[in-house]
């Protein structure tokens, strides 16, 4: 199977792009909301984050506390780094188990921290999608109950649309929906040239 990265820095619209595919028929697997699952439902990984990050890593209700989470990672790269070797290799085989049931010519895997954790390397293509900071921090602080501060620690621990883009097929710029569109539509097209 043809496996597409698709990634972007926090509020730049991986979400947008990764519906457009949708909407051509391409299969799309969301890591961040598969890797929740997997930390809500697996003994194995809540055992190992409650050792990492404390008890109160989940909730009474034995749901992930994602505030406190979000705390200790975001303020502390080691943290971040330890959690991700904890859940990524999860995240990897549940992928690839899906990944087994698609009829499509490729799927697209989205992935905000896709070059951070090295995940580039088990992709056949990356698209990368980027925004203005001030326009992804206005779409942040209207989608989510949060701060600039917050939203620029994130930032800051993700790599810079340059150093993306640099290693990425494709590029989108997300600034309205229309063009948006279009240009999926345009890497769609340009894919299937490739892989065909």
């Amino acid at each position: 199977m043809i496996v597409v990265g698709l990634t972007g820095g926090i509020g730049s619209g991986k979400t947008t792009v990764a519906k457009a595919f949708k909407a051509l028929g391409i299969p799309i697997y969301i890591a961040d909301i598969e890797a929740k699952k997997l930390m809500n439902r697996s003994k194995v990984i809540k055992r190992k984050l409650k050792l990492l990050l404390g008890e109160a890593a989940y909730t009474d209700a034995g749901k992930l506390n994602k505030p406190y989470i979000a705390n200790i990672i975001f303020n502390d790269e080691s943290y971040l780094k330890k959690m991700n070797a904890i859940v990524h290799p999860k995240v990897a085989k549940h992928f690839k188990k899906w990944t087994e049931k698609q009829s499509a010519p490729y799927v697209i895997k989205e992935v905000a921290v896709l070059f951070e954790n090295g995940g580039n390397t088990a992709c056949d293509f990356v698209i990368t999608v980027t925004a203005p900071k001030a326009l992804r921090i206005e779409r942040l602080l209207k989608r989510d109950n949060t701060s600039t501060e917050k939203i620029e620690a994130i930032i800051k621990n993700q790599w810079s649309d340059s150093e993306k883009i640099k290693l990425s097929d494709y590029t989108i710029i997300n600034k309205t929906l229309e063009y948006t569109i279009l240009q999926a539509k345009k890497v769609h097209k340009k894919i299937l040239c490739q892989i065909q």
